[in-house]
């Protein structure tokens, strides 16, 4: 009998050490434990776990309760720098493809003007030199925008096209023709020429008043020149002369057509 009530004594115990137990686990790890739950280890292994669990418990230290507000600042950062990085990507796209499209509109402006020029100046060329050819082309990078223009000119009476073989008036010349190719491309009602005679000789000077006159009907020039064959050539002439020392004073003369 007293061994039976003892073995009461002892169920109960387990029964209330075991809904202690439950309690604790409920309370701590939010779980219950299952109703058939089948433990296979021993005793001491299980105390050997639970032993080996809390050493590592122990060795991660205490839970930082900020983790969770950290983690939702670091992920809302997260986000906003995904944001901003597709933001980035869509303007580098569309930058490039403006690039591209002004690359595009450009090379078209820059041949159709250049091939204007380039007619100009092979008509202009022959005017200068009464006869001869000259000419414009790229070379060097094939990105028209990246090119480099060479110029070819080739005087009456001369087989090279190299500028280098020219004489100086020549290349004057060459490069006044050049100008006035431009400059015909869109011309103005008004065109300034400061001392561009002053490399050339008598010969080229007439040249040069001719193109001139050619052009005097659509444009007016204004030429600074010491030159007389030029001076010759104007219907107004505008000077500054100093009949006394120190004070200049403004001569103008029309020529009578």
């Amino acid at each position: 009998m007293e061994d039976l009530k003892s073995a009461e004594l002892e169920v109960t115990e387990f029964d209330q050490r075991i809904k202690l137990i439950a309690e604790l686990i409920k309370d701590r790890y939010d779980a219950k434990i299952p109703k058939n739950l089948n433990v296979e280890e021993s005793l001491f292994t299980l105390e050997e776990r639970i032993e080996k669990i809390n050493r590592g418990i122990e060795n991660i230290g205490p839970i930082n309760m900020a983790v969770k507000d950290e983690h939702d600042a670091e992920k809302e950062r997260l986000e906003l720098l995904a944001e901003q990085k597709a933001d980035l990507i869509d303007s580098e796209t569309n930058l490039r493809e403006t690039i591209q499209k002004i690359d595009r509109e450009a090379r078209k402006l820059f041949i159709e003007t250049f091939d204007q020029i380039k007619a100009n100046f092979e008509k202009l060329f022959s005017m200068f030199f009464e006869g001869g050819k000259g000419s414009l082309s790229l070379a060097g990078d094939p990105d028209p925008l990246e090119a480099d223009i060479a110029i070819q000119a080739q005087p009456p009476g001369k087989k090279n096209n190299s500028l280098r073989m020219l004489s100086a008036g020549e290349k004057s010349l060459t490069a006044i023709a050049l100008l006035f190719s431009i400059y015909q491309y869109k011309p103005s009602p008004y065109c300034i020429l400061d001392e561009v005679d002053a490399p050339l000789d008598d010969v080229n000077i007439r040249k040069f008043t001719k193109i001139l006159e050619a052009f005097a009907d659509e444009t007016q020039f204004i030429v600074v020149t010491h030159n007389k064959l030029t001076m010759e050539a104007a219907n107004y002439l505008y000077g500054v002369t100093m009949e006394q020392k120190g004070v200049s004073k403004l001569v103008s003369v029309k020529f009578d057509a």
